[in-house]
């Protein structure tokens, strides 16, 4: 698998997360920062994944203690109630929850709000969290319906100081500098997260649709993941799930176009992690053991195997008689593995592990514009989406 392909975009050195579940996060601000970079003419341009990190983590916090007051009069034994308890606050997240944290919160530059040791090793500081947000919840069921709202309150201001202690203190103004690849020193001061965002970005969010290609559920039909919006009014996560050779067929289009494709899969499949290969049936179990393991894509679904486990960007594709062959992957996993950071994954690959990709409206055809107009089905929290 040579990592050639026959249409490739230009990019810049890769991110690391390093000991992080922040992929969706960077897989959508590398997206953000190849388009600002190659418009502004400046190479490696990186913004904060601290910044959207912190308000991420606050969001969830907000959102679990919401519910935590829906639900204090239910059972321990309710299985909603038992699942959002096992999982209160976690690092992992969806590609609309990214949208909804730049709508509401902007960005800023990495140097405006560098990484942390505990920004980038997050298990210690995720089990603290976690430990005290059981902690309210406990508080919640125990209080008083009138004073349930307090106590989340008060709550939350403990969060609020934890997050500082561990993500740093969030910036409320800034200056950007930076001399271009034409030599050009540019200097914008008192820049707000939101102006910093529409004037280097500009990117209209509001235009990304998630596709989603799941042979369990019913095609060009609207689902959604309610538990997992935990930006409280604001950008739901909204999915369309169509089959899989029209979801690869529309991000061949939009790389054509020159654009990078978001998309969301199971990395630890047929993974051969230094060199960065991504093949089906790379570790032929079946043959080893002479007994039949597979289960289709569907069926691993059902049987509750199948895991969203990573997100990563595609920005490039190989194509012979105009059938993908294999991808070009930029992970966040830093430049020490694969060609430089980035992955090579064949075609039979993608089928069984690709499970969503960010689709540009503008690149949708009537078919899937239809399907958005569906009363979405909403999808229970322990979906292995989530």
């Amino acid at each position: 698998m040579k990592p050639t392909y026959s249409v490739e975009l230009a990019t810049d050195g890769v991110t690391a997360q390093k000991h992080s579940g922040r992929c969706w996060l960077f897989a959508q601000l590398n997206v953000l920062r190849h388009v600002a970079g190659q418009r502004l003419k400046f190479k490696n341009l990186e913004f904060s994944e601290s910044y959207l990190a912190f308000y991420d983590r606050l969001g969830k916090a907000n959102h679990f203690l919401t519910q935590m007051i829906a639900m204090a009069d239910r059972l321990l034994d309710d299985r909603e109630l038992a699942f959002i308890l096992s999982r209160p606050d976690n690092d992992g997240g969806q590609f609309d929850n990214a949208v909804a944290l730049i709508q509401k919160y902007g960005l800023v530059p990495k140097a405006a709000m560098p990484e942390t040791y505990t920004s980038s090793n997050t298990a210690d500081f995720n089990r603290l969290l976690n430990r005290k947000l059981r902690q309210l919840a406990v508080k919640i069921r125990q209080a008083d319906a009138m004073q349930r709202e307090a106590v989340k309150q008060a709550g939350m201001a403990d969060v609020y100081r934890m997050l500082v202690y561990a993500y740093g203190a969030v910036p409320t103004t800034f200056d950007f500098t930076y001399r271009n690849d034409d030599g050009d020193f540019h200097r914008l001061t008192q820049l707000t997260p939101q102006s910093f965002y529409q004037q280097i970005v500009g990117v209209d969010l509001n235009q990304q649709v998630t596709l989603l290609a799941r042979e369990d559920l019913k095609t060009w039909q609207t689902y959604r993941l309610s538990a997992e919006d935990n930006i409280e009014g604001g950008h739901q996560i909204l999915l369309v799930n169509v089959p899989f050779d029209v979801m690869s067929r529309l991000a061949i289009t939009q790389l054509k176009a020159g654009q990078p494709v978001l998309f969301g899969n199971d990395v630890l499949q047929d993974l051969d992690r230094p060199t960065g290969t991504l093949k089906g049936e790379l570790y032929q179990l079946s043959d080893l053991l002479d007994c039949d393991c597979t289960l289709s894509q569907g069926e691993r679904f059902e049987t509750k195997i199948a895991n969203l486990s990573h997100a990563m960007t595609l920005v490039g594709v190989d194509l012979v008689d105009d059938q993908p062959r294999r991808w070009k992957v930029e992970n966040s996993w830093g430049s020490q593995v694969g060609h430089q950071g980035y992955f090579n994954a064949d075609a039979a690959w993608m089928q069984a592990y690709a499970y969503e990709m960010v689709i540009q409206r503008e690149f949708l055809p009537d078919q899937v514009q239809q399907a958005l107009n569906t009363t979405p089905i909403d999808l229970p929290a322990w979906d292995r989406l989530g």
